[in-house]
């Protein structure tokens, strides 16, 4: 498993598709699989932020972790296909085009049996709106690693309110900064450190 971490930190695009489909096939949890990635990835993140990394370097990260994926999910959504734990809307706020944490959210999400609504990145308001009114899911998943994308949040929520759509919804965010500080200046209703803290944050909701 420690080779999946290591070239996919050294961004060695072949050698860890080929390791995390040897891997799978060798019978390991794909949710084993993720959580090795997720390994590299936060250390990935880590030498950015100290600048031993570029942007271009943390581009081609999420492209080669988007890869890994497609050959993880399928496995997932199998170990998934008999749970029906409702439906969750997430994406990144507007302004916001990381990607990287939605996908984990959203493969955790999936694979604890949620239907996912990936509305993608750099979301307006309007977009949510449209999926939690479509999709009629009681649960929305904002994500936001910029802190000067707060107002995103803020923006997202009060136009839920407008539409009336606020009390049906219960909203989680997550990323970067993010925490009790801007739930409470967004109005949001909670906010996840982790994968998993958004999948129990959902299960609760539903469960009431």
């Amino acid at each position: 498993m420690g080779r999946i971490k290591d070239s996919l930190f050294k961004l060695e695009d072949e050698k860890v598709l080929a390791e995390v489909q040897k891997t799978l096939d060798a019978g390991v949890p794909p949710e084993k699989v993720l959580e090795e990635c997720k390994t590299a990835m936060v250390a990935f993140s880590e030498a950015f932020l100290q600048g031993k990394m570029f942007v271009s370097d943390l581009l081609i990260s999420g492209v080669i972790f988007e890869d890994i994926n497609k050959l993880v999910m399928p496995r997932m959504k199998a170990s998934a296909a008999k749970k029906n734990a409702g439906k969750v809307v997430i994406g990144t706020v507007k302004n916001d085009i990381h990607n990287i944490g939605k996908i984990f959210v959203s493969n955790m999400l999936a694979a604890s049996g949620f239907e996912v609504i990936d509305v993608g990145v750099d979301v307006p308001p309007k977009n949510f709106i449209e999926a939690v009114g479509d999709s009629n899911a009681r649960a929305l998943a904002m994500s936001c690693l910029l802190a000067n994308c707060y107002d995103s949040i803020k923006e997202t929520v009060e136009a839920l309110e407008k539409a009336g759509l606020r009390d049906r919804v219960k909203i989680i965010i997550g990323g970067g900064w993010v925490d009790a500080h801007v739930v409470r200046y967004s109005g949001a209703d909670a906010f996840g450190f982790n994968p998993q803290q958004c999948v129990h944050f959902c299960e609760e909701v539903y469960a009431r």
